[in-house]
């Protein structure tokens, strides 16, 4: 299984980095893992929503850009669905079956992502209601990537 994980922003805080790479490590038996870290636009300190929407239009181009031919893509945004674990789990099988290639998670950076990007989606995942750092929300869908493939192994990492 090919599956990219394509983030806006660098991972500055050595706390991140070392909880991604640890995930990154762990999945490595289960999936071809890339993942991509594209610069986030640079806006003013207070940005009008036309520099908003050209960022992030700018920012999703970047991102078809690193998009693998025949690639399913899961953008992840606040107005998503949210899922449970097992339901992530079921969505990997259903993928697994599917003619498409690579399987793409998608973060935005703290604008998040263009709409356009968003509709061309596969699936939109919402990872909570609440609002996280977009540099948490590697880690989280790294956590959740791991935890499904434990789930469809039948494993007790999952309890």
């Amino acid at each position: 299984m090919n599956v990219h994980l394509i983030c806006v922003g660098k991972l500055k805080e050595s706390f991140y980095a070392q909880a991604a790479a640890e995930y990154v490590k762990r999945l490595k038996p289960f999936c071809r893992l890339s993942l991509v870290e594209l610069p986030e636009e640079r806006l003013p300190q207070e940005p009008s929503q036309a520099q908003i929407d050209a960022a992030l239009s700018r920012e999703a181009e970047a991102i078809r850009a690193k998009l693998p031919p025949s690639c399913s893509v899961v953008a992840l945004c606040v107005e998503g669905r949210l899922r449970s674990s097992e339901e992530l789990a079921g969505l990997l099988r259903t993928w697994e079956q599917s003619s498409a290639k690579h399987l793409a998670f998608v973060i935005g950076g703290s604008y998040g992502l263009d709409q356009s990007l968003k509709a061309e989606a596969w699936v939109r995942l919402s990872m909570s209601p609440m609002t996280f750092p977009h540099h948490l929300a590697r880690v989280m869908v790294l956590e959740q990537l791991y935890r499904a493939f434990q789930i469809n192994g039948g494993t007790r990492y999952h309890k």
